[in-house]
């Protein structure tokens, strides 16, 4: 699905590896994405692993945004 270009992308931005994001994505497909528990979870793992922090107000916005099914499809167009 994403190339190689993607990832290099991804870890130019962030500082994680190709390696992390995909072990990261195996995580979440067995992962009820409609769990607002698991999603906050979620994005405070990936806030350590890229050393960001993240407001409550923030971390709040992006949960919703996964649960009402308002992620853009092209999400690779954003990177």
């Amino acid at each position: 699905m994403f190339g190689d270009s993607f990832f290099k992308k991804v870890e130019n931005k962030t500082n994680v590896d190709k390696n992390t994001i995909l072990s990261l994505a195996k995580d979440l497909q067995n992962s009820n994405m409609k769990d607002k528990k698991v999603l906050e979870n979620l994005v405070d793992n990936i806030s350590k692993i890229t050393g960001k922090n993240i407001s409550k107000e923030k971390k709040e916005k992006i949960v919703n945004t996964i649960i009402n099914d308002n992620v853009p499809k092209d999400i690779d167009k954003m990177i």
